[in-house]
């Protein structure tokens, strides 16, 4: 996949650059980052295990190793532990104690035999495991208490697909654009975030480059929904432009509100200019009108403006409201 930092080239006279973060990265690197060995494990004492373990908690979960240096098992779950800990990136903490220098934690757990791992979310003990596990149940563990790797990060990405949706709606495209720019520096292959960025350019009159984006894309890519949507917006774009000057076609109207032929291309002209609701009449007046035209040429056109501009579209709820009311009055 290209570089979406700067997708519009000279669009805007400015560098587009991605600004949305997921969870402590800058998108324009991986969503999670791996967090240093030294920042996920450490030892606690008595007197740190309120900071360390339970105000730690309120931020992740964070595992507790109740451990001894005289047990063997102990020495065969740590470095099992601290690999799944370091391998889970961030989603866990692991802090150790030991229970010979500092008894005191471990007693009023109940803690009877080591090793012991206990698992604190929001300052409480939720879950817990003895023994020395192998690696696949430790990250069993992990998953359990902290969700599975990426859960988090797929909620930050659809959060900001939301945002960069609404600021499309808002009229803010550079702003949608460096939000679909962020998801795609972390998944690149993200359909929504391709055909969000392909929409802005669409918007920005940017068409080629549009069409550049996701006619490349890999088959099974181009095939989403989304990018269809998209596609089809900008052969319809590629049409309108060949139905002529809209004022001269409302001239012809004017004239003979029956010309079809006139309304349809109007319809169309419309359509690519934004003005969806005004397109969706003049196609369901001509369902009114003659439902023969173009065997049913309104209703198939409508709905081909449908597949464009999604369901949830103020102009797709209003047409299909009237579009039922023909059909079934």
């Amino acid at each position: 996949m290209s570089d979406y930092g700067n997708p519009f080239g000279g669009y805007g006279n400015q560098q587009m650059t991605a600004k949305a973060q997921f969870g402590d990265s800058p998108a324009a690197s991986p969503a999670v980052a791996s967090a240093p060995a030294a920042a996920l494990i450490k030892d606690t004492t008595t007197a740190g295990f309120t900071r360390d373990v339970l105000e730690e908690s309120r931020q992740q979960p964070v595992l507790v190793d109740f451990w001894a240096p005289w047990c063997g098992p102990c020495k065969q779950l740590t470095p099992v532990i601290e690999k799944a800990v370091n391998e889970a990136d961030g989603r866990v903490k692991l802090v150790k104690l030991n229970i010979d220098d500092h008894p005191a934690i471990p007693g009023q757990l109940g803690i009877q035999s080591i090793p012991a791992v206990v698992a604190f979310v929001d300052s409480r003990p939720i879950d817990g495991f003895m023994g020395a596990l192998p690696e696949s149940q430790v990250k069993q563990f992990i998953d359990k208490v902290a969700g599975p790797a990426g859960a988090d990060q797929a909620a930050e990405i659809a959060a900001v697909l939301e945002e960069a949706a609404g600021l499309v709606t808002a009229g803010d495209i550079d702003g949608a654009a460096q939000l679909f720019a962020a998801v795609l520096q972390a998944d690149p292959d993200n359909v929504k975030a391709l055909a969000g960025m392909a929409e802005c350019m669409i918007v920005a009159n940017q068409h080629v480059r549009a069409r550049e984006l996701l006619t490349q894309l890999p088959e099974e890519l181009t095939k989403a929904p989304e990018v269809q949507a998209q596609l089809k917006r900008l052969d319809q774009i590629d049409e309108a432009r060949k139905l002529g000057d809209p004022v001269a076609l409302e001239h012809t109207l004017s004239l003979n509100p029956d010309d079809h032929d006139a309304r349809m291309k109007l319809a169309k002209i419309r359509n690519v200019e934004g003005r969806r609701e005004e397109a969706a009449e003049h196609l369901l007046l001509i369902m009114r009108r003659d439902r023969a035209y173009d065997d049913d040429g309104g209703r198939r056109q409508l709905l081909q403006f449908f597949e464009v501009w999604g369901p949830k579209d103020p102009a797709t709820i209003m047409a299909r409201r009237k579009l039922s009311s023909i059909l079934f009055s």
